[in-house]
C-alpha cells in the first residue's frame, strides 16, 4: 500500500460520534483532523474539545476551517440566536431546526481539498443515520453520491473513499465502541447551547444521556 492510501483525513467536531471515528480510523490510517467553525453557539467549546482530542492522540497535522458564509447564510437554531433549540428527542416527523444547510457536503469539499495537498485519499466522518434526527445529509446515499462527486472533481490519479464506519450504529453502540477503543469520551462536548456544563435538555444532550444509559456507562461529562 502506497503511503498516499495509508493517510487519512477525520472529520472532527469534538462530539463523541467523530471522536470515535477517529479512533477507529487510527487503527489503520496515519491520520490528519479537520474541525469546522459556523459560529455554531458552542463553537469555543468544540474547539477546545478538538484540541484535546488532537492532543491525546498526538496529532500534528490539523486544520480549522472557518464558515463564516454558513453564519451569514444562517437557517439553523444552532446558528441563529433569534431561532430557538428546541428540548427533547424529535418525534421523526419533519428536519429539526438544529439542521445546518448543507454542513457535510462543505466539511467534505474541504477534507477532499485539503487531501490533494497532504496526499490523503481516505475521509472519516462520524455520521450516523439512526440518531441523525433526520439530517438528510446524514444519508449513506448521500456519502455514497459524494465520493463520487470527490473523484469526478479532482486529479484522475487519485481515488478517494468516504468512510462513515458508525453510520448504523445506535448511540448505545458508538459508546461501547469509544471505550473498547479506549477514546478519550471524557474530552467531547455533545451540548448544543452551552459550554461549561451541558444542559441536559437539548435533543443532542438527551441522546448522549440515552445512550449512556443503554451502554451501561456513566457520562463523563458535568450537567447542569
Amino acid at each position: 500500500m502506497s503511503n498516499r492510501n495509508c493517510k487519512a483525513i477525520v472529520a472532527l467536531s469534538g462530539g463523541i460520534d467523530s471522536c470515535v471515528t477517529l479512533s477507529i480510523a487510527r487503527e489503520k490510517y496515519d491520520v490528519a483532523i479537520l474541525h469546522v467553525q459556523y459560529g455554531q453557539r458552542t463553537a469555543e467549546k468544540e474547539l477546545e474539545c478538538f484540541h484535546k482530542i488532537g492532543d491525546h492522540y498526538g496529532i500534528k497535522d490539523r486544520l480549522v476551517a472557518p464558515l463564516p458564509h454558513l453564519e451569514s447564510i444562517k437557517g439553523s437554531s444552532l446558528i441563529d440566536n433569534n431561532m430557538e433549540i428546541e428540548k427533547g428527542i424529535p418525534n421523526g416527523s419533519g428536519i429539526p431546526s438544529t439542521y445546518v444547510p448543507f454542513r457535510n457536503a462543505t466539511i467534505l469539499s474541504i477534507a477532499v481539498a485539503w487531501g490533494e495537498v497532504i496526499g490523503a485519499e481516505n475521509i472519516f466522518i462520524g455520521a450516523v443515520q439512526e440518531d441523525s434526527s433526520g439530517y438528510p445529509d446524514c444519508r449513506e446515499s448521500f456519502f455514497e453520491s459524494f465520493e463520487k462527486t470527490a473523484n469526478l472533481g479532482t486529479h484522475d490519479d487519485n481515488r478517494y473513499i468516504i468512510h462513515t464506519p458508525i453510520i448504523h450504529l445506535s448511540k448505545a453502540e458508538i459508546i461501547k465502541e469509544g471505550i473498547r477503543l479506549k477514546a478519550p469520551l471524557h474530552h467531547t462536548w455533545s451540548c448544543y447551547k452551552d459550554t461549561s456544563k451541558a444542559c441536559g435538555e437539548c435533543e443532542s444532550c438527551m441522546i448522549r444521556l440515552r445512550g449512556f444509559e443503554q451502554a451501561g456507562y456513566k457520562d463523563p461529562i458535568p450537567y447542569r
